[in-house]
């Protein structure tokens, strides 16, 4: 095989190869300013018209959300500042209730309280002004005794006489005998002889009997308080009664 496998190559000295070497690189950069330069002036404006039209956009969509943002945290602090003046009235007026039930309460307690008060102290006042019972009062059993008990009778009915003339009417009549009876005066003939104290016949006692006595002619009380009724009748009084009546 030859030496040198490229014809002419061989007869090429180094000028020659450094004109071609040139020629071959100025080609190569024509062409890659042929295709490049346009493909980057391109690229370029492409970039230009991307970076001019986004960048509006990006900064029109922050400026929406920031406000929209912001119209929302406004929207909620106004929520927030009415729900909090709606919780301040709604408590406001749950202490005025509250306060207006106790008062209320207070009121009517007090008003109970003082009811109460008044009711006690005129139950007290009532039992400090009623009397105290009258305690039964005890009589002797005789003469003295009897006249006694019979004119407390007398004075409750209104039946006028006084113990020295019930007692001088009785000594004449009975001498103070309780069981006496009269056998032979005229109502004696009659068949109603005089009976006790103050000698009543019994039509008479009957007739002249006080409500509360005995219905007993014997009995020494209700013997006396219907002679005594008897003489008030027919003479005003037995304090009038000088003799047989």
């Amino acid at each position: 095989m030859p030496k040198h496998a490229i014809p002419g190559y061989a007869r090429l000295n180094r000028t020659h190869k450094l004109s071609a070497a040139g020629v071959a690189a100025a080609g190569a950069a024509a062409l890659v300013f042929a295709v490049v330069p346009g493909s980057a002036d391109a690229k370029e404006g492409n970039d230009q018209a991307a970076v001019q039209n986004v960048k509006p956009v990006a900064f029109s969509a922050v400026d929406n959300a920031a406000k929209t943002q912001q119209d929302t945290i406004g929207k909620q602090a106004d929520a927030s500042a009415q729900q909090a003046e709606k919780d301040a009235a709604e408590a406001k007026k749950k202490a005025a209730d509250e306060a207006k039930a106790k008062e209320e309460a207070d009121a009517k307690a007090k008003a109970d309280q003082e009811r109460k008060d008044q009711e006690t102290a005129s139950r007290s006042s009532d039992r400090a002004a009623a009397p105290a019972p009258e305690q039964a009062k005890t009589y002797s059993n005789d003469l003295d005794g009897w006249i006694r008990e019979s004119l407390d009778i007398m004075q409750k009915q209104g039946i006028p006489g006084s113990y020295e003339g019930i007692q001088r009417n009785i000594m004449r009549e009975s001498t103070g005998n309780p069981q006496a009876v009269n056998g032979y005066d005229s109502n004696a003939q009659q068949g109603t002889p005089s009976k006790g104290l103050l000698q009543v016949i019994d039509p008479t006692f009957q007739a002249y009997h006080v409500d509360g006595t005995s219905w007993d002619i014997f009995d020494p009380v209700a013997n006396i308080t219907a002679a005594c009724k008897y003489a008030a009748a027919t003479y005003g009084s037995m304090d009038n009664v000088d003799s047989a009546y």
